[in-house]
């Protein structure tokens, strides 16, 4: 296929300003910036689908992390996948879809080697950034390599309807689990874990204490602790595991945008008794697992066992709204932005 022809220039998000709690729309600006034509051993993309991810949040921040931060006044990245439109690269051809991590931006040059080819043809397009991406493997990895589900485990997953807890339920489901429980922020969602993810029981947090919630979702306690929120979440958790139980550390979206520090898990001297593990994860330690993930998942997403939502926001321009609306709560399941074909 010929190379096709791109624009001179295309839009890209920058950061502009660092934010002081929660975040506000005038911390970023969409600019319009020159397309640079790859260079031996990379590729130019025009991106598809853009990620909106929470740990986008820590980067805005000026402070050293397991990923650098965000620079003022230059292109924001995150995951991204999109179709070659000139390459320069060996194995890399016009029309090829990729998986990259330039993504808040409409066109990506990007170094073949930190790129992956997809199959859309698989499945669709915006499923490697979400179920068959980072937070499908994070869910899978964290529950079979770092919490080592066993059948029979009872689970709680805090952030039950987001990308990462709406698989993590349904994946301790198909492992076996005894009992699968959740918490979600909205009476609909609640709905949505028990009626069509399977869970066996489900909260909205917004409307008791978390502690009280779980203990009537899981009278019996827990034996593994999926978390995405920390805070009252995790002191809960800590309160309902059993003896020896694990509470894998994913995220602490509930902290993210505080400017004091947190006050809590008040209980954690509990994990002394308990002989608790509470481990913390990061995806990128269990690449390894990538060939098993992605055909177990790819298998159960074809027979149906597995369900998997997107909320999906159409265009670059509305890229910082959709982060806002992550930032909320505003999503059930992946939150991603369609860039016009």
């Amino acid at each position: 296929m010929a190379e096709q022809p791109v624009p001179a220039t295309a839009r890209e998000w920058h950061l502009k300003a660092r934010p002081n709690g929660w975040p506000v729309p005038s911390d970023a600006a969409l600019v319009e910036a020159p397309v640079r034509a790859p260079e031996p051993g990379e590729i130019l993309v025009r991106n598809a689908f853009l990620s909106v991810d929470p740990y986008m949040r820590g980067r805005m921040n000026d402070t050293k992390s397991y990923v650098p931060p965000f620079q003022l006044d230059r292109p924001m990245d995150g995951g991204a996948v999109g179709y070659v439109v000139a390459s320069a690269a060996e194995g890399f051809e016009v029309g090829d879809a990729v998986l990259h991590g330039q993504g808040w931006r409409e066109y990506a040059t990007v170094q073949a080697a930190h790129s992956v080819k997809v199959d859309p043809q698989r499945a669709p397009l915006s499923y490697y950034l979400g179920v068959l991406g980072m937070p499908g493997l994070t869910a899978y990895a964290g529950l079979v390599e770092v919490a080592g589900i066993k059948p029979g485990d009872a689970v709680f997953v805090s952030g039950a309807a987001g990308a990462v807890g709406s698989l993590v339920g349904q994946i301790a489901r198909l492992k076996g689990a005894s009992r699968v429980v959740g918490s979600a922020g909205s009476a609909a969602k609640v709905a949505k874990l028990v009626e069509e993810y399977g869970f066996d029981a489900a909260f909205d947090y917004k409307q008791g204490p978390v502690a009280e919630q779980l203990a009537k979702a899981a009278p019996e306690g827990i034996d593994v602790y999926f978390d995405n929120v920390g805070g009252d979440h995790l002191e809960a958790a800590i309160g309902a595991l059993k003896l020896h139980g694990c509470a894998v550390l994913c995220g602490a979206i509930a902290q993210y945008n505080e400017t004091a520090p947190p006050v809590g898990p008040r209980n954690l001297a509990l994990a002394i008794g308990k002989r608790l593990r509470l481990q913390g994860m990061l995806v990128g330690d269990h690449a390894a697992l990538q060939p098993q993930f992605v055909t177990e998942v790819a298998g159960w997403l074809a027979d149906g066992s597995l369900k998997y939502d997107e909320t999906v926001v159409d265009g670059v321009e509305h890229m910082m709204d959709a982060f806002l609306g992550l930032m909320q709560g505003e999503n059930t399941g992946k939150m991603v932005v369609r860039l016009a074909s």
